[in-house]
């Protein structure tokens, strides 16, 4: 039951996350910070080294510094900055922390594409009466929450404690 909530916390953080984006253009500090805390209780319950854990917050803490220098640019949001980071911590100094980040970014350019194509179509599909979220429609940045949540959703089998729950 507890490798059951393990496997589900983390995606279904993501999924809120990008929820939250794509309806209101915030994630809310508290998906964020949840998702360190269940990091840590995760991490506890199947007992994870203190060394790895200790890696995996300096992994967070290595992307929260070129996410802050994203956000100084005004290239990316705080609430994405810190969902990134915050999912940066599952994977630790961990090759699938690459995976994560490539993969985040792949999805960034498709969602990317995607919004611009809704947003030229945006009148057709207004005018037939199916509702749109302002994020998609006339918001000047992308809910890049989606991206972030694609990528963990794509790579999550590759996290240390998927590793370690499934006892591979």
């Amino acid at each position: 039951m507890l490798n059951q909530i393990i496997l589900t916390t983390f995606p279904a953080g993501l999924v809120l996350a990008a929820v939250s984006d794509v309806l209101t253009m915030k994630i809310p500090n508290r998906i964020s910070v949840g998702l360190v805390l269940l990091y840590v209780l995760a991490s506890l319950s199947v007992s994870l080294p203190w060394a790895q854990i200790g890696w995996a917050f300096a992994a967070a803490g290595v992307v929260f510094l070129g996410c802050f220098a994203l956000f100084a640019a005004n290239v990316m949001g705080g609430g994405d900055a810190k969902l990134l980071t915050a999912a940066a911590l599952w994977y630790g100094f961990d090759p699938s922390l690459i995976s994560f980040l490539a993969s985040v970014a792949l999805m960034g350019g498709f969602v990317t594409v995607l919004v611009l194509i809704i947003r030229w179509k945006a009148s057709n599909v207004l005018a037939i009466g199916i509702p749109l979220p302002h994020s998609l429609v006339d918001a000047k940045k992308i809910p890049y929450g989606v991206a972030i949540a694609l990528g963990g959703l794509l790579t999550i089998e590759a996290t240390p404690l998927f590793h370690a729950v499934m006892g591979s």
